[in-house]
């Protein structure tokens, strides 16, 4: 493969990467979003009830591991931001 035509693959898979990141925070925010009004849906339900207290303690967890998904998704993003085209 020719200088050339590798820049220019380079390229394409930069700007599919940066599409994969956009579209990954959008669908992380629209989870986050989710998960936190059913989280607000039951601090309104009985937090004496086992099954409640244990779907809230779940869907924590997993409000918890996308906010690290997006925070790493972020990173990689400004990584990708300042690497060499």
């Amino acid at each position: 493969m020719s200088k050339d035509h590798q820049i220019a693959a380079d390229s394409s898979n930069v700007s599919i990467d940066q599409k994969l990141i956009e579209e990954g925070t959008t669908q992380l925010n629209s989870e986050i979003e989710v998960l936190e009004t059913w989280l607000h849906e039951l601090d309104a339900s009985d937090k004496d009830d086992s099954e409640i207290v244990a779907a809230r303690k779940s869907y924590s967890d997993m409000l918890r591991s996308r906010k690290e998904m997006l925070s790493t998704l972020a990173k990689q993003a400004k990584l990708q931001a300042v690497a060499p085209h």
